[in-house]
């Protein structure tokens, strides 16, 4: 089943693209890991993984290990709803779906061209 395409603003920082990405492949993933996955600071992490939750896409869960406090991430229901609808919503972007129901409408939307100027058919 896909999912409907619907851009989300939310997941489309790059940022937040990527831990949606990384944590819609497996089911929880450390917090460490995810960081170490985008080269970015704890801080940077912790703040993009705050709005992803304040959202309602991704669950933190702590618990202790030892004497440390392991903190992990996961998609929730809503999160990989959201990540799977936007990613269709960028598959539609790239693929001009759009554009070509338009052209097959006929509504006189513009051609598109290719480099020297002659017309592109879809």
């Amino acid at each position: 089943m896909s999912a409907a395409a619907r851009f989300d603003e939310i997941v489309h920082a790059p940022n937040r693209l990527q831990i949606c990405a990384i944590l819609s492949a497996v089911s929880s993933a450390d917090f460490a890991t995810v960081r170490e996955s985008l080269g970015v600071a704890d801080s940077v992490l912790s703040k993009h993984v705050r709005v992803l939750h304040e959202a309602g896409y991704v669950d933190v869960h702590k618990s202790a290990c030892g004497s440390r406090v392991r903190t992990s991430l996961s998609l929730s229901v809503a999160g990989r709803a959201a990540y799977d609808g936007h990613v269709a919503a960028l598959r539609a972007i790239v693929s001009n779906e759009g554009f070509r129901a338009h052209a097959r409408r006929g509504d006189g939307l513009a051609q598109p061209h290719g480099p020297e100027g002659t017309p592109v058919h879809a």
